[in-house]
């Protein structure tokens, strides 16, 4: 704006300054013409008087180069001239001066030079004897004139644009100044032109209008970000160039990132081949759907486009942690594959053994034999089924009545219900320790303990032995089941408590167990809001401690 008011300025001030000299000079030229004139003509009668009483002595006299005169016979023949040889001169019948002179007694005309930068005005008049009388004289034109007064015309000029632009440039700093310390933020206190009120009073309500949008814009901003911060489920939103617009805390932690991701691409979150097909298809198709697996968890993205006036906005994108939902379909499948292998392969012995039977295959002498597996396998079948009831019923988190529980008594009770398996397998059980006592279920107590000793008889070797201990830690119930068998290997000792899974196969079958004893002592510690910790080594024995809260 100050360049602009600048040059304004000086162009201005040029046009007036070339406006002044042109009237200036056209005023004086003109004045002095007239004047010049004038006197010319007085010249003439003074001339004509003078050459009419002494004639052409009076001419001869005269000594002046300053005008010229010619004195003109009534024919056109030049007389006398006092600024060339009369006898040289061509005859003057023709000039136009001269004709009017010799009709009207008095003429006049103008004529210009070859390069038009002089004229020569020429004044006639009529003597009583008929001769024609001429005074004339040169001048410069106008144009002339302008080319000979050119250097001081460009000084003046020259000073006056100088002078021009000095002022100019102070008269716009001065114009924009004010313009330039204006302070927007407070329209209504500014100091300044008067004019410029209803702009600034038009800029105070658009402050006050912007103002109140920002202000819902950030309340909405700030519902939103509640809104999505709380959600369980992430979500990203996606500009049309799949730029990260906005970003929840749940998708950070799904994608490991943090809020300097916004304004960046989404492939720098997730680069997968899957994904992008996703994108893809969410653009053109409205929909997509991937699966993606980061730290170990399993997310679900559901991807839908967003549309603005007809137009792609951008992507949606939904991130849902379905790691439980898949393990517990995984746990179904394998439950349901273990559990019919499980009833399987005992009911295929039974059947075997009753067809003999119903055939009459068996020998009278060894029937007692074949009923004797029958029942053996409907005893495991019986024992599989009620395990599956338990799982069952702690996987429903069925409320249980709770009740006071003396650890040291439940362990030697136990312990005596397995004197007569420990002997079989030629193994030494016993129970001992402090007396603790907690507030639990007793029948989740009891199952944790006798799940843990049973098996540490089950998986011990001849000659071996199992201590079952009980005393207080730390504010904590601990029951600590130690043996001298097997042992477990360490890439096993991970999956021991999954339901149906065997370190040793063959010798599972043989010992009779079911695969669900581990299972039911970790979803029954779970449920009484304890922990357990296995410790085992092969050829040397396990040990698990279970902590239990005093009152749960």
């Amino acid at each position: 704006m100050t360049k602009r008011i600048f040059r304004s300025t000086v162009a201005v001030a040029a046009a007036v300054l070339a406006a002044s000299l042109v009237i200036i000079m056209g005023c004086l030229y003109s004045y002095f013409a007239t004047v010049q004139e004038n006197q010319l003509r007085d010249e003439l009668e003074l001339a004509a008087a003078a050459v009419e009483t002494q004639g052409s002595d009076y001419l001869e006299s005269l000594d002046t180069s300053r005008i010229r005169l010619t004195w003109i016979a009534q024919d056109g023949k030049v007389l006398f001239d006092n600024q060339a040889g009369a006898a040289s001169m061509e005859n003057h019948a023709g000039r136009e001066e001269f004709r009017e002179a010799a009709l009207a007694g008095v003429g006049e005309s103008t004529r210009y030079s070859d390069t038009l930068l002089q004229k020569t005005i020429y004044y006639a008049r009529r003597l009583d004897d008929g001769t024609v009388l001429r005074v004339s004289v040169s001048r410069m034109t106008l144009g002339s004139l302008t080319i000979s007064m050119l250097s001081p015309i460009l000084l003046v000029a020259a000073v006056a644009l100088v002078l021009s632009a000095a002022l100019a440039k102070r008269v716009s700093r001065r114009i924009v100044d004010p313009l330039n310390h204006l302070d927007l933020e407070n329209p209504l206190e500014n100091d300044t032109y008067d004019e410029l009120s209803p702009l600034l009073l038009r800029i105070n309500q658009q402050h006050r209008l912007i103002d109140a949008q920002m202000q819902q814009l950030r309340q909405r901003q700030e519902e939103f970000t509640q809104i999505t911060g709380s959600m369980k489920e992430g979500l990203v939103l996606l500009n049309a160039k799949d730029m990260v617009v906005s970003i929840n805390r749940a998708a950070m932690d799904a994608f490991g990132a943090d809020e300097s991701c916004v304004e960046k691409s989404f492939l720098t979150l997730e680069r997968s081949h899957e994904v992008s097909t996703a994108l893809r298809e969410a653009k053109q198709k409205g929909h997509g759907e991937t699966h993606i697996t980061r730290g170990g968890r399993e997310y679900q993205l559901d991807l839908s486009r967003i549309e603005s006036d007809g137009e792609v906005a951008g992507t949606a994108v939904l991130v849902f942690d379905i790691t439980e939902q898949a393990d517990a379909e995984r746990s179904r499948r394998e439950f349901t594959a273990n559990v019919s292998h499980e009833l399987k392969t005992p009911l295929q012995s039974i059947m075997g053994s009753a067809e003999l039977i119903e055939k009459g295959l068996v020998k009278p002498e060894d029937m007692q034999l074949f009923t004797g597996r029958i029942r053996t396998e409907a005893s495991r079948l019986v024992a599989l089924i009620d395990d599956i009831i338990r799982l069952s019923q702690l996987d429903e988190g069925a409320e249980l009545p709770c009740e006071e529980v003396e650890l040291l008594e439940l362990a030697k009770d136990t312990a005596h219900s397995l004197e007569q398996a420990a002997a079989e397998r030629w193994v030494q059980i016993k129970a001992a320790g402090e007396s603790v006592k907690i507030l639990a279920p007793r029948r989740l107590v009891g199952e944790i303990v006798y799940n843990l000793a049973d098996n540490a008889v089950k998986y011990n070797r001849p000659g071996g032995s199992v201590d079952v201990e009980v005393r207080e830690e730390d504010g904590s119930a601990l029951i600590r089941v130690q043996d001298t068998g097997i042992g477990i290997p360490e890439e096993h000792q991970s999956r021991v408590f999954e339901r149906f899974y065997r370190v040793d196969k063959s010798h599972s079958r043989s010992s009779g167990g079911t695969g669900l004893g581990l299972s039911i002592v970790k979803h029954a510690v779970a449920r009484l809001g304890g922990s357990i910790k296995l410790t085992s080594y092969p050829g040397e024995g396990t040990a698990v401690e279970v902590r239990l809260p005093k009152a749960k």
